[in-house]
């Protein structure tokens, strides 16, 4: 059987599934909505409002669409797969309530607690309890403190005060500032100390397979300054997540995560995303994602020499693992360009030049658009450039040469995207 499939997206995460999905041979049409630049050439895009389910499920009878894959945190966590699964639709992701563990950092956190998963100690207060939580922080006295809005906040909900001034200050912006919406209620959870990595597992709600590694870099400045961005860079797969420690954060995370999950109702279908901090006790749980990060997903998918497409349609159909998956064993770098002053004000339709002179790796788009003939910046991250290797620094050689093609105006990007795994490799 061919399958007409609908992605919805529009990043840089998008392309790289598009890509991978277009290569299957169980693919009759894909339609990506709404799609980039980069996209078109793998399908057809189209204009759909993610948030208007009655829209989408009119396009998927209109187009005989076979499979929805659902790229960003936001259908799901709003219910995208119950409204189409209950119209006996197959979709790829979560429910609502299995979304909630990206969807409400509180909701994570209680699950974590009722399952033993790892993770640090916290409490959580409403938005109207700024003085209460001052209180506590200033009792605790520790500092760092990590305050985290519990809802949605396109990764930028995450604050780390390193004193007292500066967790009140925090306190404030999270009250009253542009996160105040995601930060209705508050969690405040204990420093760890450690370096982060990040797990990812295809889940059929009954059995989950691990397909890979990376660690991302979320600052803006080098060596990890600055402010939070959605993500300026990530390799693959990351030397801390030895062959040991993956077999701990399967036993003690992921494995307790599903069955934790489907014994109180809630089965896990979709990409299950462990944000992990790798302290001096093991692994614990940062955050869960409901679905691939970005940018991981341009140096995860790449890796997958098994068929994305057929991948996934066996979680839709509860046979997971009855299905071989195979990855490589090369490493993959992909080095984010971003718009100046990106994570703050930035100007958009900055013409883009050089994408032609790009001949190795993949190059995937993210907020870029076609005006008159000419491509442009049309968001804060902008392009994706994948280079592999059989060796990390092979990988990053090939991503930076192929970055030092491609020029617009006011363009940044951070040049030490992988420094840290060099640095165990050593």
């Amino acid at each position: 059987m061919k399958y007409n499939v609908l992605l919805l997206g529009s990043g840089g995460r998008e392309h790289a599934l598009a890509w991978g999905i277009a290569k299957s041979s169980k693919l009759e049409q894909l339609y990506i909505a709404p799609g980039n630049p980069g996209t078109e050439s793998l399908g057809k895009n189209v204009q759909l409002i993610t948030s208007d389910f009655n829209e989408i499920w009119e396009f998927i009878q209109s187009h005989a669409i076979h499979l929805t894959v659902v790229g960003p945190e936001q259908p799901l966590v709003d219910g995208l797969a119950d409204f189409l699964e209950e119209k006996c639709h197959a979709v790829f992701g979560p429910r609502k309530q299995a979304a909630m563990l990206e969807g409400s950092k509180e909701f994570a956190k209680d699950f974590m607690k009722r399952h033993d998963i790892p993770t640090a100690g916290y409490e959580v207060f409403s938005q109207d309890e700024f003085d209460r939580a001052a209180e506590y922080i200033i009792e605790k006295g520790s500092y760092p403190v990590v305050l985290k809005a519990d809802g949605l906040a396109g990764g930028k909900g995450v604050l780390i005060p390193e004193n007292e001034a500066d967790a009140i200050s925090a306190l404030e912006e999270l009250q009253e500032g542009s996160l105040s919406d995601a930060a209705s209620r508050l969690v405040i959870e204990e420093f760890m100390e450690g370096e982060e990595a990040s797990v990812f597992a295809i889940c059929d709600g009954d059995s989950y397979k691990v397909i890979g590694n990376a660690q991302d870099h979320k600052r803006i400045g080098e060596g990890d300054t600055g402010l939070n961005t959605g993500g300026m860079g990530a390799y693959s797969p990351a030397p801390i997540v030895t062959k040991e420690l993956l077999k701990r954060v399967e036993s003690e995370i992921i494995q307790p995560t599903i069955e934790g999950m489907k014994s109180e109702g809630n089965p896990y279908q979709g990409i299950l995303y462990v944000g992990l901090m790798i302290t001096k006790e093991g692994p614990k749980v940062v955050e869960y994602n409901c679905r691939f990060g970005d940018p991981e997903c341009q140096v995860i998918v790449p890796a997958m020499r098994s068929d994305l497409l057929d991948v996934i349609i066996s979680c839709t159909e509860g046979r997971l693992s009855e299905t071989d998956i195979e990855l490589d064993d090369k490493y993959r770098c992909t080095v984010v360009m971003v718009s100046g002053g990106y994570p703050q004000s930035y100007e958009k339709g900055k013409e883009i030049n050089g994408v032609e002179k790009v001949d190795a790796g993949i190059l995937f788009h993210a907020g870029t658009k076609i005006e008159k003939g000419k491509l442009l910046t049309n968001g804060g991250r902008v392009l994706n450039i994948v280079g592999e290797g059989e060796s990390l620094q092979e990988a990053i050689d090939n991503s930076y040469d192929q970055v030092k093609k491609i020029s617009f105006e006011k363009a940044f990007f951070r040049n030490d995207i992988g420094a840290k795994g060099l640095k165990r490799l050593a």
